[in-house]
């Protein structure tokens, strides 16, 4: 018993464990804000390879269309509604059914 005393009553190991806990839990860097802080990175990192993916996918697009003259007649034709002449267009839109109460 008078060992634990002792060993309660050391300063050093007082301000130690005092110190611990003020930078686990009071600090501006605690283990809640870092946890926060890199559940946000992970976030953010996903949000940019998917931003790259996108890029990536509209440049392929843009080159298309600027060198394949199918794709610009595709994109003619889905965007802007042009035909030729001797063809028509069908134009079918979805209803959203509504709910009876």
């Amino acid at each position: 018993m008078e060992r634990f005393l002792t060993l309660i009553r050391n300063k050093y190991l007082i301000a130690g464990v005092a110190f611990i806990i003020w930078m686990c839990f009071f600090d501006r860097y605690d283990f809640s804000t870092q946890f926060a802080y890199q559940q946000e990175k992970t976030k953010l990192e996903d949000e940019k390879a998917y931003y790259e993916t996108e890029i990536g996918r509209i440049e392929k697009a843009i080159k298309d269309a600027q060198y394949n003259p199918n794709e610009i007649q595709r994109i003619a034709r889905e965007r802007y509604k042009m035909k030729k002449d001797n063809e028509d267009i069908f134009v079918i839109q979805e209803v959203e059914a509504k709910e009876e109460k």
